[in-house]
């Protein structure tokens, strides 16, 4: 009997991103060129006594990479706006004749 392939990947284990220096490393393997560079100017001038401010940056940017390892994350975010768009008004025309009967 043989092995049949799974639709889904494996989603490979995200890496550390608990401290500033983890989420750090994580941007430079995983994350877009750039992100970096802009997660430093948004704490840079973010008030760093607002932990809420400071979470939401560091949150929005471990989502980038948790995106970024995941291949259906990573599927999704490559998708163009036509592609979504044509996707969408598909479901709507199928909602509405699921409706009309």
């Amino acid at each position: 009997m043989t092995a049949h392939p799974t639709e889904q990947q494996a989603v490979p284990e995200p890496p550390p991103m608990r401290t500033l220096r983890d989420l750090r490393a994580a941007l430079r393997a995983h994350g877009h060129p750039g992100d970096l560079d802009q997660l430093e100017q948004e704490l840079d001038a973010a008030d760093l006594d607002d932990l809420t401010a400071v979470r939401r940056i560091t949150g929005r940017y471990r989502r980038r990479v948790l995106l970024r390892i995941d291949p259906d994350g990573a599927a999704a975010v490559g998708r163009s706006n036509e592609d979504m768009a044509a996707e969408l008004r598909r479901k709507l025309a199928d909602a509405a004749a699921g409706g009309a009967r």
